[in-house]
């Protein structure tokens, strides 16, 4: 049994984006930061802990949040530096660990099991976290446990900046005083449910019988009770850092009709960006591909701010067409890629989201899910309906088209 046991670490940078902003800036240290959309428009992508104290919290609209904290300073924000930033913890840990999951762009979990065998794992963890705040000057904090929700949950009780680990066998003891909003998998709307049926302590869902949770959320509810006793047996996934997804379109006639080849790219854009969203993804690369007909093939790439929305990405894709497509010849294929992906909770473009477009999109995509892919499409894309349903994360090509990767 004891062989059986599991060491799984989560590691979490603190208020990373505010971090990365002091280490530039040694003033900033201490002062209520927000970073995001700087108009009244936006929204905070990220806040300082002096900032939450006014009640501030990372996707408030910009403007609400400077009603809440006028002293606050406000950053635009650079996608680069945190890129940057978030590379340099990970090749540190990539270095030292046997297997790591890199769940967002600041957020990893490590999988030490066996390591007690040879090294404590606690302490392994931990001067793992010291090298890493060394060599980067940002403050992280992690949890330690049999697991990936417990060991999530214990970062959060650790921050700022500190470390903890729960012994085997002493999850359920652990969770039960935490409120029920600490568990992972229970959003906003959940919580209020759960709160109007009395449960705001995470032992009173441990003290019910997964019967009365099912029968309240359903399968949602079995989940929710099983991660309140502390079971959980996802596994840590290697992170592989190379990611794109892509999307080709070879022509049964080859044809030098611009304005259906625009449209055709329209619809391959906005399909690319909703399965981006789907996956909780955002990319900072963006290729186009032409083929002409006597087989010449030419690409163009740009590199841009991390995103997945449609109004970022379809003019820019519409431009890098313009820009390769410098012969008077007849196109056989036609191809879209999005590339250096990360996960994320950002859906958008990390610091410039309107309200109105984190509105729009989360409202086409809800139709999408239930509907599919193409139940809402620009007027522009209609030439492409012929794409149909596809999820670039399968591995699968698209059905009707030919997926040729380059």
């Amino acid at each position: 049994m004891e062989n059986n046991k599991r060491s799984i670490v989560h590691m979490d940078l603190d208020t990373f984006f505010v971090s990365c902003e002091r280490l530039l800036d040694s003033r900033l240290n201490g002062k209520p930061i927000l970073i995001g959309g700087t108009s009244d428009r936006g929204v905070v992508a990220a806040c300082s802990y002096e900032a939450r104290k006014f009640g501030v919290h990372s996707a408030m609209p910009m403007k609400m949040a400077r009603e809440r904290c006028p002293e606050a300073i406000i950053i635009k924000g650079n996608s680069a530096t945190y890129m940057k930033y978030s590379g340099m913890v990970t090749d540190i840990i990539k270095e030292d660990s046997p297997i790591y999951e890199k769940a967002s762009v600041d957020e990893f979990y490590i999988d030490l099991s066996g390591m007690d065998k040879f090294y404590g794992c606690y302490k392994y963890a931990g001067e793992l976290r010291q090298k890493i705040i060394r060599e980067t000057g940002l403050p992280i904090s992690f949890g330690l446990s049999q697991n990936k929700t417990v060991s999530k949950i214990a970062t959060g009780e650790a921050k700022p900046n500190n470390q903890i680990q729960i012994d085997y066998g002493e999850e359920k003891p652990f969770l039960g005083p935490l409120s029920v909003r600490k568990i992972p998998m229970v959003g906003l709307k959940t919580y209020q449910n759960l709160r109007n049926l009395g449960i705001q302590k995470i032992q009173t869902i441990q003290d019910m019988p997964i019967e009365m949770m099912e029968s309240a959320f359903g399968k949602n509810g079995s989940g929710i009770w099983k991660k309140a006793q502390g079971i959980d047996n996802a596994p840590v996934i290697q992170y592989n850092e190379r990611k794109s997804i892509s999307t080709e379109r070879t022509f049964d006639h080859d044809t030098i009709d611009v304005t259906k080849l625009k449209g055709i790219l329209a619809a391959m854009a906005e399909n690319l960006a909703f399965q981006l969203r789907r996956g909780k993804k955002v990319s900072a690369c963006v290729t186009v591909k032409v083929r002409y007909s006597d087989f010449q093939t030419k690409t163009l790439q740009k590199r841009i701010p991390y995103t997945s929305a449609d109004h970022d990405l379809i003019p820019l894709v519409s431009e890098l067409f313009d820009l390769v497509y410098n012969r008077r010849l007849l196109v056989r294929l036609i191809g879209v890629r999005y590339s250096d992906l990360v996960n994320g909770h950002h859906q958008m473009s990390l610091f410039d989201d309107r309200i109105e477009y984190v509105k729009l999109y989360q409202a086409m995509d809800k139709i999408r899910l239930r509907f599919g892919d193409r139940a809402v499409l620009r007027a522009i894309g209609i030439e492409a309906r012929t794409i149909g349903r596809w999820n670039p994360f399968s591995g699968e090509p698209p059905p009707l088209l030919a997926n040729r990767r380059s």
